[in-house]
């Protein structure tokens, strides 16, 4: 109990110079009754309704509590056929009528690029050469690197590893679209993202092969990435549970006044967990700065969506749950960044989140532990690969625009390929981490159990060298 309270002291201690919202909300009745309603053309109150002042957050999140024309007034004066009920104006109707389980049309997906790699409009985000050739090479050499790791699991060298096929443009444009500030959330086939934001190749090789160099010193399975230089938070293999991370840390960045936001990616089937829609509710009624970026690749390892769900996809979730939503093909690089450009933009100065569905599919599989020619015919494999690839796609516009050649394309695949070879080569040789490591970075003082089993483990292996030849004390 006494360590209890003492880190409720030090919590309030933490909490204190924000604590001027509290006092706001205190205040909320007294400054209700001192102002008049009055309604906005949507039917809702203006912002400025309550308070004269400027204050840390903004107030629509309340909208949906406040009277029409008086507080406590169940409807407005003159309309006997509405009610003002928490959310808004209510209309009442005669007709005993049920909500479709389905629209006549699903939600529309939009599109820059089309398979031939020509824009059909012009309602993008314009990209300068410099920005685009980069999203390119940082696609490519993803798509390298992930075949290169992929073999080298198969050939003994690495434990574990997951691809992220057919997914490039995913990860790289919507990297592109944020800034380094910005707080991003992974799930476990986002490791472009932290390419993009210079995460060098030699140091995702120390991370798979769990050498002394590598930023978790060996404790995490490979392709479970961290970084904080590049503010990307570690890999966790359980499904979701980033999400929720994501929006509280968007909180906390809307309630420090930073120029900032957060995103979390995850899959469909991270959609089918209680921490989705929990994450969601609370991004929404708190109005957090966060981007919900959800892979939908088709297939949460095994299970195809239509298992998963009746709804239009993800998309409708977001506008069901009161959050401002988009369907983008999550093959088109283009589109990809635009989405997240104006996204961004909607999260921080709106402050509100917003949630993408990016429509693609997964080229590989689920990953090394995965063979899923079991559960889907190869035929659909090849034809996603061949006719939606994200990279043949963005190259030819690259292509149209003047600024890729064929001798380009040439240079870039081999120097790829010549650097991840290289990384490999050199993490390969590091020693592991010491074993002590295993017992650090998580108590200040560890405590006597945690000592016992560290002694415990240095006398077995003392005891026997020949099992731990590369795991020094």
């Amino acid at each position: 109990m006494a360590l209890y309270l003492s880190k409720s002291r030090k919590v309030l201690a933490h909490l204190k110079p924000k604590m001027g919202v509290l006092g706001m909300m205190k205040n909320l009745s007294s400054c209700l009754s001192r102002k008049e309603a009055s309604l906005s053309g949507n039917g809702r109150i203006p912002h400025a309704f309550f308070c004269d002042r400027p204050t840390l957050f903004t107030c629509r999140r309340f909208e949906s509590v406040k009277a029409d024309v008086q507080l406590g007034s169940p409807r407005p004066a003159g309309d006997p056929q509405v009610l003002n009920f928490p959310g808004g104006i209510v209309k009442f109707t005669p007709e005993l009528k049920f909500l479709s389980d389905f629209p006549e049309e699903r939600i529309h997906c939009y599109r820059v690029l089309d398979e031939s790699g020509q824009p059909i409009s012009n309602n993008f985000v314009q990209i300068d050469k410099d920005v685009a050739v980069k999203m390119y090479k940082d696609m490519v050499t993803f798509q390298t690197m992930d075949t290169i790791f992929y073999e080298a699991q198969r050939q003994g060298r690495i434990s574990f590893y997951v691809t992220a096929n057919g997914e490039e443009a995913i990860n790289i444009a919507s990297a592109a679209a944020l800034r380094m500030d910005d707080f991003v959330f992974p799930q476990y086939r986002e490791a472009g993202v932290l390419l993009w934001r210079g995460f060098a190749l030699q140091e995702f090789a120390n991370q798979c092969f769990g050498n002394k160099v590598d930023n978790g010193k060996g404790r995490q399975m490979p392709a479970h990435y961290g970084s904080n230089k590049h503010n990307y938070f570690t890999v966790a293999s359980t499904v979701a549970t980033q999400i929720p991370h994501a929006v509280g840390a968007a909180y906390s960045l809307k309630m420090d006044g930073r120029d900032a936001c957060t995103i979390t990616y995850f899959g469909d089937g991270g959609t089918s967990t209680g921490d989705f829609h929990a994450a969601l509710n609370f991004a929404a009624v708190m109005e957090a700065p966060v981007i919900l970026f959800c892979r939908n690749n088709g297939w949460a390892i095994s299970t195809p969506v239509s298992d998963q769900f009746r709804s239009d996809g993800i998309v409708v979730r977001g506008q069901a749950y009161g959050v401002r939503s988009i369907r983008v093909d999550g093959n088109d690089a283009l589109a990809v960044f635009s989405a997240v450009h104006v996204a961004r933009k909607m999260a921080i100065s709106e402050s509100r989140p917003v949630l993408i569905e990016a429509l693609t599919y997964r080229a590989g599989h689920h990953s090394t532990s995965d063979d899923s020619s079991k559960y889907r015919p190869i035929e659909e494999i090849e034809w996603w690969r061949a006719a939606q690839d994200p990279i043949t796609r963005f190259r030819k516009w690259l292509e149209g625009e003047g600024w890729w050649t064929a001798q380009s394309e040439i240079e870039l695949r081999d120097h790829a390929r010549q650097e991840v070879l290289h990384a490999i080569q050199v993490a390969e040789k590091v020693d592991k981490p010491a074993i002590r490591e295993i017992f650090t970075d998580v108590y200040d003082v560890p405590p006597s159990n945690l000592r016992d089993q560290e002694k415990s483990l240095q006398e077995a292996i003392e005891r026997h060298p020949q099992d731990y030849p590369h795991f020094p004390l």
